[in-house]
């Protein structure tokens, strides 16, 4: 099924086509914002209630499930998704697949971006690609390739271009924190937790979505980005905090907890002009 933006009475000036495959959390407010800066914006979503959402807000709405029971029809709705798109967002989260399984629900992704001759692909990922060690993590402690150990890693790789095809940019986005993600209720109540020293590496969504459009807009291109703020409180600091802010039980940490990983944001940050607006995480509570 699908279904054409609601019309607008002024629309801005059109800079390209963008297809968006999972406009959820992250991806709706995405596809907003990227119609508000003049692209046309087709979007997919599972659920037959979201249809009429997405194409109030200008997007052209396609409900479409990846999966075991993919067919042929599927697959024909997946082409007209990105019939004339010049760019792929793919915000399809891993735990939409089976464990092992997540680079094996994207091939369809894959065939048909070559297929339909889109010619840019954003890889929406995330740092859990990295080991919980307790040292600053770049994006080259963990390579996109197709017979990585890690499901993400192999799903990354599928899409990093091999013959030319399209260009292709990776970002790996920190533990995502919003409207609806207040990071208050993530641990509250709990008690005697493990790893209490850890750095957080978190994100807010109007980051996410912004550096996501700045990426496109200048056209930054085959990387691979670490995306998360530069505060990196303790969990045992941030957490309980955040827990006494929304007025719930703050959790407890245990005496000797270890540390774990700090992704460094630092290549994005030279190469992107995008201002982040919530890089200091006790205010961005305020915004969840």
């Amino acid at each position: 099924m699908i279904l054409p933006p609601a019309p607008a009475s002024s629309a801005p000036a059109t800079l390209g086509t963008v297809a968006i495959l999972g406009c959820g959390w992250l991806g709706l407010p995405l596809a907003r914002a990227l119609v508000a800066a003049g692209y046309r914006v087709a979007g997919s979503t599972t659920s037959p209630e979201q249809l009429p959402v997405l194409a109030a807000a200008g997007i052209e709405a396609h409900l479409l499930r990846l999966g075991t029971d993919f067919g042929p029809a599927d697959e024909a709705g997946l082409l007209t998704l990105l019939s004339g798109a010049d760019t792929l967002i793919l915000n399809v989260p891993p735990r939409a697949a089976a464990a092992g399984a997540y680079p094996t629900l994207l091939r369809p992704v894959h065939r048909a971006v070559a297929a339909a001759g889109v010619r840019r692909v954003l890889f929406v990922s995330s740092t859990s690609v990295y080991p919980d060690a307790p040292r600053l993590m770049h994006e080259t402690d963990a390579l996109s390739t197709r017979d990585a150990a890690s499901d993400v890693l192999r799903a990354e790789g599928h899409f990093v271009p091999r013959y030319g095809q399209w260009l292709s940019t990776v970002v790996r986005l920190g533990g995502l924190i919003g409207p609806g993600r207040a990071p208050g209720r993530f641990l509250a109540g709990r008690r005697e937790l493990p790893q209490g020293d850890a750095p957080v590496n978190l994100l807010h969504l109007t980051d996410a979505v912004g550096v996501l459009q700045c990426i496109i807009e200048h056209q930054a291109w085959g990387h691979t980005f670490n995306v998360c703020t530069t505060d990196h409180p303790r969990r045992r600091d941030f957490y309980p905090a955040a827990a006494q802010y929304l007025g719930l039980e703050p959790p407890t940490f245990a005496e000797n907890g270890g540390s774990g990983k700090t992704i460094d944001c630092s290549l994005l940050r030279r190469l992107v002009p995008y201002p982040f607006q919530h890089d200091d995480l006790l205010a961005a509570l305020a915004y969840c």
